[in-house]
C-alpha cells in the first residue's frame, strides 16, 4: 500500500465536520491526503426535510449541517446515498473510505477501496474490553435504542441505554444520561455517535465517575493504524 494513500471520509450530514475531523487528523500520519464528503452537501434544510424526512416506524439518523444545526433523516435513504458517495470517492483516488457514522448499514460495499465502517468496529472492540462488565450506551435518538440494538450482540450482557444528543446546546442531558446509566449498574459508558467529542466524554465521565469510550476517537486511532506505513 502506498505511503501516500488517500483517505476519503463520508458524513451523513455536510462536510467538512469541524467537530470530527480534528479528532481524526490528530491521529492520522502527517501529510495524509484526505477528501471529506457529506451525503447532504449542497442541500438547503428545506430540501433535506422534503427529500429525506423520517418515516413513521422507520429507522432514523441525526447529523450535523454546515451551519452547526442538526437534522434527523431517514436511514434507508442515506444507505442509497452512501453507496453513491463511496463510488465517487473511489473515482477520486481514495484507497480508504471511512464512514463517519456509527449506525449499522447492512451490505455496504466498496468496489476497490478499503471500507471502514464504525458499527463493525466499535461494538466488538467494546465487547472485548468490557468482558463480563455491564456496558451503558448513550445514543442521540430514542428510536435508535431499538433500531441499532442488534449491533451490540457481541456483548455478554445486553447494554443499558440512555438518550442524549451531541448537538444539544448544553451537556446537562448528557450528564443526566451518564448518571442514570451509572445508577442502573453500568461499569463502562460508550458515546455511540460520531458527533460526540472530547468535551462530551469529559462531561459524561465527570457525571458518572466511569470510563467513557468516544466512538470517533476509537475509529480515528484504528484508521491511523491502517494508514501508517513503515519507513
Amino acid at each position: 500500500m502506498s505511503a501516500t494513500a488517500k483517505l476519503g471520509t463520508i458524513t451523513i450530514g455536510q462536510a467538512p465536520r469541524p467537530d470530527i475531523t480534528p479528532i481524526l487528523e490528530r491521529h492520522l500520519p502527517p501529510g495524509t491526503a484526505c477528501l471529506h464528503a457529506g451525503l447532504l452537501d449542497g442541500l438547503a434544510r428545506d430540501e433535506i426535510e422534503r427529500r429525506y424526512a423520517p418515516r413513521a416506524g422507520q429507522a432514523t439518523l441525526i447529523t450535523r449541517l454546515l451551519d452547526g444545526s442538526s437534522v434527523v433523516v431517514d436511514k434507508a435513504a442515506m444507505l442509497a446515498l452512501l453507496t453513491q458517495k463511496i463510488a465517487a470517492l473511489e473515482a477520486q483516488g481514495c484507497a480508504f473510505v471511512l464512514v463517519l457514522c456509527t449506525g449499522a448499514f447492512d451490505d455496504l460495499r466498496a468496489a476497490s477501496a478499503w471500507l471502514i465502517e464504525p458499527d463493525l468496529i466499535v461494538s466488538p472492540t467494546v465487547a472485548a474490553l468490557a468482558g463480563a462488565r455491564q456496558v451503558g450506551v448513550i445514543v442521540p435518538l430514542a428510536s435508535q435504542v431499538a433500531s441499532e440494538a442488534h449491533k451490540w450482540r457481541a456483548l455478554q450482557h445486553a447494554p443499558l441505554c440512555a438518550v442524549a444528543s451531541p448537538y444539544a446546546d448544553d451537556s446537562e442531558s448528557l450528564a443526566e444520561a451518564a448518571r442514570e446509566l451509572k445508577r442502573q449498574g453500568a461499569d463502562l459508558l460508550v458515546l455511540d455517535c460520531m458527533g460526540f467529542v472530547e468535551r462530551h466524554r469529559a462531561a459524561a465521565a465527570a457525571a458518572s465517575g466511569l470510563p467513557v469510550m468516544l466512538s470517533n476517537a476509537v475509529i480515528a486511532r484504528l484508521t491511523a493504524e491502517l494508514l501508517t506505513q513503515a519507513d
